[in-house]
């Protein structure tokens, strides 16, 4: 989680919503690391998941990352929570909840429905306490 926050360090640093993505492979080694980008690419979807995501399955040569666990500062929306299933991630580890635009344990809930053809094992609270701090102070220097 330690490089995860640094992303997301990187990004608040950016402009960017200060959240950040680590993919570990099996071996335990670190395969792809991103932090938001939204406003730097005008992407909606540069969410730092899914910029993870796209790496990590481009350095593996596959749409799947069965085994591998994703590391993210910030519960995952709904978007990035069904790109996480469609990657086969094993294991999810995320810091701060997001009551307002979660989709793991608040809102859509994108694991626990039918539709959903995987659902990695969940592990939140992993560096919360610095994870909220980080987007607290975000938001509070935004809106000064």
């Amino acid at each position: 989680m330690a490089a995860a926050l640094e992303e997301a360090q990187a990004a608040g640093s950016r402009g960017e919503v200060p959240v950040g993505a680590v993919i570990v492979g099996h071996d335990g080694r670190i395969v792809a690391r991103a932090g938001n980008r939204t406003r730097e690419l005008n992407d909606p979807t540069a969410h730092a998941e899914i910029l993870a995501l796209r790496a990590a399955c481009a350095a593996a040569g596959s749409e799947r990352l069965p085994g591998h666990d994703l590391y993210v500062t910030l519960e995952p929306c709904p978007m990035c929570a069904a790109a996480i299933s469609f990657a086969r991630i094993g294991r999810l580890y995320y810091g701060a909840e997001d009551p307002k635009s979660g989709g793991v344990a608040h809102g859509a809930r994108v694991f626990s429905h039918p539709q959903c053809h995987h659902a990695p094992e969940v592990y939140d609270g992993i560096g919360a306490g610095a994870a909220a701090d980080l987007l607290a102070g975000f938001f509070r220097d935004r809106r000064g």
